[in-house]
This record gives C-alpha cells, structure tokens and sequence, in this order.
C-alpha cells in the first residue's frame, strides 16, 4: 500500500471488513470451538491482500504464555491474542516492519499505535507499550520504522539508503496504522471506533508526526521526550562527545557529575527555583547555574572543577554554539548531571570509538566519518541540506487539522533529560500556541506536562511514575486520570474532560516499592507551588499557579 492517501482510508476499513465476514464460516466449518475459531480467523489473516504487503506469520498466543513467546518477564499474564506480522514494501529499497496483537476477547474496539526508539530497527522496541494496550483490551501495533537492520543506537546499516532514512523520519507510522487497522477489520468484522498513539524519544517523534501531517489516523496521542529537530539533536550529542573528550583531562568522572549535580541543586534551590530538600530542581528552565563555582583553587580532587572540566561542563550546559559564540541549539539544564542510564556519563563514552547516535553523519559524510573532523559551522549546512527533509518533518507543519476534527495531544518531559533537551519540547509548544492564536486556545486541544528531576523517559531523582502506557507494567489497582496520562488523554478525548494535572509518584526501589513522595505535574505554562506548610512529599500540599517567564 503506497501509505494509503487519507480519503482511501474507509475504503481500505470496508475491504478488509468484507474479508472478515467471510472468515468464520471458514473457521466453523473446521473446528467449532471458541479457542479454534480464533485461530482459524488468524490463521486466515495470512490471506488478507493488502496493496505492497505481505503478512509474513500469524500466530495465536495463548493465555499466559507471551512472556516465552516474547521473551519479556513483563508480559506473563497477558491475555490471548492473534501475533501478527506484516512487511509492508511501497518502493525499491523500502521494508516497513509492523506487528500488530489482536486480543481474543473483549476487544475494546480500539486499535493503538506506539513509537520505537534511536534508530529502531527492531520491533521489540514496541513491546512495552503494546502489552500496555493489550491489558486494555486494545488491537495493538508496532514497527521496526523500516530501518532493519539498524538498532537503536547503531543506525550504520543505513549509509546510502535515503528511502529508509524517510521511512524512518516520516513515513513508517503511518504506513503501520492504516496496516493495523485493516488488520484489526479484517480479524474483528468491523473498524476500530477510537484509535490512540503513544510513544517516547523516536516514539515522542512519530507522534508528533502523525498529529502534524496524517491528523485522521489517532483521536488521541501521548508523547514523551520527542525528538523534534533530529539532526540538530544529534548534533548536541556529537558536540557534547567533542567537548568532553578534547583530552582525557576534558573527562568529568562520575564523583565530579555527582559534584556538579549537588552543586546545580542548591544552587537553583537559593535562586527559588528549586525546594530544600528536593534532590531535583523544580523548575530549571528558570535557573542559571555557573560551575565556576566550583573551581579548584589548589590542587585537584574530587571536590572541585580543573580549568578543562569547568569548560566541558560549561558546553554541556550551553549547547552547540558556532565559533563566533552563537548559540545555535539546546542545551542540558541544571540539576540533569547525574551519571544514569542515558546521563551526562552516557553522552561522554563512545559507541565505537565514535559519539552516541553519530551514524546519522555517516549517512552525510560516508562510513568514514570521524567526530575530531566535525565542524559544526562548515558540516551543520551539509547535514540539514542532506536530511533535513527526510528526518526533520515534526519541526514543521500544523496541528490544526488535528485539533478541528477533535484529536487530542499530551506532551510530557523529564526536566532532567539529557537525551532530548526540554526546552526544545517548550519551545515547540510555544510555537503551536503562537500558530493556534494563543496557549488557551492550543490548550484546548494539546496539553504539556514537565516532570522536574525525570530523566530521558523516566528515571532520575523525581517523581516518574505518571504513564502506565509506556513500560507495559499494569497501572495501580486505583489509577485514574489523575494520576495516570494516558487515562487522562482518554478521559479527554471521550468525556470532554481535559487534564489540568496528574499526580506522579517515585517509588522506592525493591524490594519495598513503596511511595516515597509524590508531586502534581500542572498543564503548562502552570507549575506546583508549594502552598503553605506540609510536608513535600504529599501532592496536595502543592497546587499548580502559573509559572513565571523563564529568567535563564
């Protein structure tokens, strides 16, 4: 199917649905049996034509058997689905991954989409979030973004493939879409009624994608952390790389991360953009935070800052920044130094020699590219005119035709990323307000949600827990839309109730796994104050006022 132009869409829905009410009578002639009849109905998904794709294997997984099938602990009690696999191939060098889980019973009549990460490659990706949909009876779908072989963090498979740098940037979400819900016709005998989207980092992008360019395929979609201007993203992780690794004195080891880190805090803290005792800082976009500081005034040691590693930590705060001194992109905030999963530790060690994410300036430059040639004046230019067109789509376009046919977005973003800088997310919000007349009015149909001291997805020191749709873990018994975004953009899209904020909560870490404190998260451009006296580990001792213009 060549991605399906949007008016072909209920043509497609009535062609695949017209298939299916021929399937079970095929099924009943041959076993009668409830379990049998489901497997007959995926079985014969294998015969559904669709144009440029082949279902590649069906196959029922039965109740509290996927964590073998899937090799994921997180899946054993999921209940039985039909495990569908679809390559869709729409032109030369082009080979869309898609896998799609249709539940056997009590199919809510929904049908959910979910975002991959780094450069994909691997359907896996997606399983987190499919097993979320699956728990709530959702006819679920990932892709691999057409960029097999490539793995999140190696994209080298993919030197000399334009059509699949595309597939990766803009096309492959929506070719799995109208894919899954074909599909789901097919299996169901009917069209889904609603559909969802959610997604993180890549996942963050090909939502957003979805809302600004196919606005017919989701009602409602959640993204987190989205990469919006790719190349440039990648860029900071290169310069970041550069910056860090001049020499090995430019290093920051883990005791001067954690330093910096303590320091960033209180120092945010006395500027009133950060609450005592908090091991995050509430609000960094409103903080400047200086690591001169911390320089050392004798001999070196673990408690202060070398020359080089005072300006290692000054381009990590900073962002790219072109030799004249202009800063061209997005840099780390204060309070985001810690050495985690995906920290500044991770943006300083190499992936073969070479920075985190840099095949995509391989894809420009060739497989011979080394970072210490990088000129981020004179190769930027080559790299946006190269791909910008191919991966840099969610930096452009409309949400208006999203928002008139009644689509909701929810965006959210750890303060404390250093993947995907926030202020960027910030800066893309603004832009929609300005382009939709105001925040009100974009507030109507597209919301924001910082999470101070969350990492890039989750993680980090604050409170991350607010999104049961992306880690596949079921939501507590008692989760509502006020604690739970994904409920919220449901509650939104089908009661008209739009979300002014959501309850997170940390938790300890095992085995205990008891709240340690929990935190309003306020629709922006709304932030937690700390209302009068009580303790700040309970969220109603917060409520949301609207934050102050960023002073940074």
């Amino acid at each position: 199917m060549r991605y399906a132009p949007l008016a072909h869409l209920p043509r497609l829905a009535r062609a695949a649905a017209a298939l299916a009410f021929a399937l079970p009578s095929v099924a009943a002639a041959q076993a009668p049996a409830h379990l049998r009849d489901s497997a007959a109905r995926c079985e014969a998904l294998t015969g559904l034509r669709l144009g440029d794709t082949t279902i590649s294997s069906t196959k029922i997984v039965p109740k509290g058997t996927a964590a073998a099938a899937l090799q994921t602990p997180i899946a054993s009690d999921l209940p039985a689905f039909c495990r569908v696999v679809a390559h869709i191939r729409s032109a030369p060098d082009s080979d869309i991954g898609v896998e799609i889980w249709l539940p056997l019973d009590g199919w809510a009549g929904v049908f959910h989409g979910t975002g991959n990460g780094g450069f994909a490659g691997v359907l896996q990706a997606g399983y987190g979030g499919m097993i979320s949909g699956l728990r709530r009876g959702y006819a679920t779908a990932t892709t691999d973004t057409g960029t097999a072989p490539a793995t999140m963090l190696d994209g080298d498979a993919l030197i000399g493939h334009p059509r699949k740098w595309k597939d990766w940037g803009r096309l492959s979400t929506h070719a799995m879409t109208v894919t899954g819900k074909a599909v789901a016709a097919a299996f169901y005998g009917r069209a889904p009624r609603l559909s969802y989207y959610t997604g993180c980092s890549t996942g963050g992008q090909q939502g957003l994608i979805e809302a600004l360019y196919y606005p017919a395929d989701y009602d409602g979609i959640l993204v987190g952390a989205p990469v919006i201007n790719r190349t440039w993203g990648h860029a900071a992780v290169a310069w970041d790389f550069a910056a860090a690794n001049r020499s090995s004195a430019s290093l920051l080891s883990d005791a001067k991360l954690g330093l910096l880190n303590r320091a960033a805090i209180a120092e945010c803290n006395r500027r009133g953009t950060g609450i005592a005792g908090d091991p995050f800082v509430t609000d960094p976009l409103r903080c400047t935070f200086d690591p001169a500081m911390l320089a050392c005034r004798g001999a070196n040691s673990d408690q202060c800052l070398t020359p080089m590693e005072m300006a290692t930590a000054r381009a990590f705060y900073t962002g790219p920044t072109t030799r004249d001194g202009k800063r061209t992109f997005f840099g780390w905030l204060p309070g985001s130094e810690g050495p985690g999963a995906f920290g500044w530790s991770f943006l300083q060690s190499p992936n073969r020699g070479q920075p985190q994410f840099s095949s995509l300036f391989r894809w420009v430059f060739g497989s011979a590219w080394d970072w210490r040639s990088f000129d981020l004046d004179r190769d930027m230019p080559l790299v946006d005119r190269a791909l910008g067109d191919a991966v840099n789509d969610a930096t452009r376009g409309s949400l208006h035709a999203f928002a008139a046919r009644g689509g909701k977005l929810i965006l959210y973003h750890g303060l404390a990323d250093t993947l995907v800088p926030p202020e960027q997310t910030v800066a893309f919000y603004d832009h929609h307000a300005r382009q939709a007349g105001g925040l009100t009015r974009l507030g109507n149909s597209a919301r924001l949600f910082l999470a101070p001291g969350m990492m890039h997805c989750g993680g980090g020191a604050g409170p991350d827990s607010f999104n049961s749709a992306f880690a596949g873990l079921p939501p507590p018994p008692e989760a509502s839309p006020r604690d739970d975004l994904f409920l919220a953009l449901t509650a939104w899209r089908e009661q008209g109730k739009a979300p002014e904020q959501v309850i997170a909560t940390k938790y300890e870490a095992a085995p205990s796994k008891r709240i340690a404190f929990q935190r309003p998260l306020c629709a922006y451009p709304r932030q937690a104050i700390l209302a009068g006296g009580g303790s700040t580990g309970l969220a109603r001792h917060f409520a949301c006022r609207v934050r102050q213009v960023p002073v940074r």
